[in-house]
């Protein structure tokens, strides 16, 4: 019984894996088709970058690591 419990237990690291690859991909399938337009691939990635500075400001913002 206990060599069943390990090795369901390191299955996990795999699927977790698995899953994250899978949720990227599907992203960027979703991504992929407004790649291919320079105006949109503009937007896009000014977007990411605006929503990604968004996100660490806010967070140093709560944590308290520096004054905004």
């Amino acid at each position: 019984m206990n060599d069943n419990f390990w090795e369901n237990v390191s299955r996990y690291p795999r699927y977790l894996l698995t899953f994250t690859l899978g949720i990227f991909f599907s992203i960027f399938g979703w991504l992929k088709p407004l790649l291919e337009k320079p105006v949109t691939a503009i937007a896009l990635v000014a977007f990411l970058a605006a929503s990604s500075c968004f996100i660490v400001l806010t967070l140093r913002a709560m944590l308290g690591l520096n004054a905004v």
